[in-house]
């Protein structure tokens, strides 16, 4: 009987990464569940361990743990982030960086800790969990926007780089999907920016309402852990595949404007 493939999760304790986790381990891989803290709800195909993506020594310790009791890691899914709202001058420089911290550094870190076990092995699998709102911005998450941008620049520039050692790189682009991101509290407000901030955080609530579960990222990511060659860019739900075509296809005026409408950013 083959052994089975090694699996880590980064931001499994919940939400997209919980439903990853689950479905890969679902699929036959031995999945471990990395977070900072250990989730809630103990599942017996999940393997917890501690990392928090935001520090050096954590991540270090966490995926050589992971190595000496399997042997190898065969995919990792870069899942761990959170969402900062506020606008621009809203949010302050702490914040800015924590955010990017999280939601960026993570990713490097994460992918430079597995990369060598990878390229000795000559195989293996890094999936990215980015955003329609790293191709698409989204107004009043500012900070957000700029740090999936910048996975989309790391993965696209990572998967040329590995390609001679057999390592696929690949990214999942959700638009809005059911979860806890959009539960982060807002950063201080300034009066000047309440009216608009307040109808475009509301027109997000009514997008998220019938946004589907997790599991439809979480099946996705399955399907390319299991391609040989998978595509790089591979969004998921219907809004991430029609925003992304409308912003290639309309003049950038008239996508403007019907980004402002749709958010009704114009009282």
């Amino acid at each position: 009987m083959p052994e089975k493939r090694v699996a880590v999760v980064t931001g499994a304790s919940s939400g997209i990464g919980e439903a990853i986790a689950r479905q890969l381990a679902a699929d036959g891989y031995r999945v471990f569940g990395a977070s900072r803290s250990a989730p809630a709800a103990t599942d017996s195909g999940i393997e917890h361990v501690a990392i928090d993506v935001g520090d050096d020594g954590s991540v270090r310790e966490g995926v050589t743990k992971i190595v000496r009791e399997a042997g190898g890691i065969d995919l990792l899914v870069n899942n761990a982030g959170y969402l900062c709202v506020g606008a621009i001058e809203e949010v302050s420089l702490d914040d800015a960086k924590a955010q990017v911290e999280t939601n960026y550094f993570g990713v490097v870190r994460m992918s430079i800790a597995v990369l060598p076990g990878m390229r000795e092995r000559k195989r293996g699998h890094i999936i990215s969990i980015s955003s329609l709102a790293g191709l698409v911005p989204v107004p009043f998450w500012g900070q957000y926007n700029a740090s999936k941008f910048a996975v989309e620049g790391l993965m696209e520039t990572l998967r040329h780089e590995v390609r001679p050692f057999g390592i696929q790189v690949a990214m999942v682009e959700p638009g809005y999907i059911r979860t806890r991101l959009y539960a982060h509290p807002q950063a201080a407000g300034i009066d000047a920016y309440a009216g608009p901030r307040g109808r475009a955080l509301a027109a997000m609530a009514q997008f998220e309402r019938k946004a589907p579960g997790p599991e439809v990222v979480a099946q996705r990511v399955v399907a390319i852990a299991n391609d040989s060659h998978p595509k790089l860019r591979n969004k998921v739900t219907k809004e991430a595949t029609q925003f992304t075509l409308l912003k290639w296809l309309l003049p950038s005026g008239a996508f403007e404007a019907g980004v402002r409408r749709g958010f009704k950013l114009e009282a």
